[in-house]
């Protein structure tokens, strides 16, 4: 394994990343797992697996996330919009704008030069606009969720969700089904949904091409396509998107 020098922990709501840098920036080791109720736990525990592995040696870390300041341990805590812009930088070698879709909050970033942010909005009142809608929903339809983009994309027939909190969304989505209206219909609704109060939030920033998508939902192409087709231009996806922010936190670190 590439001799790493530095390491990142990115504690969301839904997952905890860990990944860790060479001297040059290269991704060279990163964990994921569901993030647990005793965060500082899981984090001590995944810091010194990640430590074991690499060798055994003292590493610095910069934390972020929801949780930064609760990893043991951590030399800094830097807000996840910083370390995001820098990571999505250093992973696409671009300006542009980054829109990341967590599972409780979704960001919107104007990526300037060096991985500096320029401007940015977040959706953190709601979980209409992040992961957590996409995800109580495949549960209601008992669909598993690395499935739904493709069902989604299944159909060219949207049903419009009108609903703009999940809560009443599900209750929604029980009452369509109710009156026979067909699952696939429904996901393209909800993508459609989604990907609306996602271009609300790049509106108002000011934004730059290209765009950039991160975050675990990255990976569903039906919000991919959604969310280009709303745009008129293409987004671009970094080879691991729900790592940005722990990669950028790497990267701070690496940079002092």
């Amino acid at each position: 394994m590439a001799n790493v020098v530095a390491l990142g922990f990115d504690i969301g709501s839904s997952t905890a990343k860990l990944v860790g840098v060479t001297a040059d920036g290269k991704l060279a080791f990163h964990r994921i797992e569901p993030t647990e109720p005793r965060i500082e736990d899981q984090a001590t525990r995944m810091l010194a697996e990640a430590r074991a592995a690499l060798g055994g040696g003292a590493l610095p870390v910069v934390a972020t996330g929801y949780g930064r300041k609760l990893i043991p341990g951590a030399d800094r805590a830097v807000t996840e919009i910083t370390c995001h812009a820098r990571g999505v930088w250093e992973a696409m070698g671009t300006p542009g704008t980054l829109v990341d879709v967590g599972g409780q909050d979704s960001k919107v970033i104007v990526v300037g030069a060096e991985g500096r942010v320029a401007n940015f909005a977040m959706n953190d009142k709601c979980a209409a606009g992040t992961g957590r809608f996409l995800e109580v929903t495949a549960a209601r339809l008992r669909i598993p969720i690395d499935e739904i983009g493709a069902v989604s994309l299944s159909t060219k027939k949207s049903v419009p969700i009108s609903s703009t909190c999940t809560v009443f969304a599900e209750s929604e989505i029980i009452s369509l089904l109710a009156h026979g209206e067909h699952v696939e219909n429904i996901l393209h609704g909800l993508h459609r949904s989604l990907v609306s109060r996602l271009v609300a939030m790049v509106r108002g920033v000011q934004p730059r091409a290209p765009y950039m998508l991160s975050g675990g939902v990255a990976r569903n192409g039906a919000l991919r396509a959604f969310l280009a087709e709303s745009l008129g231009s293409e987004v671009l996806v970094p080879a691991e998107p729900q790592l940005m922010g722990a990669y950028g936190a790497a990267l701070l670190v690496r940079q002092g």
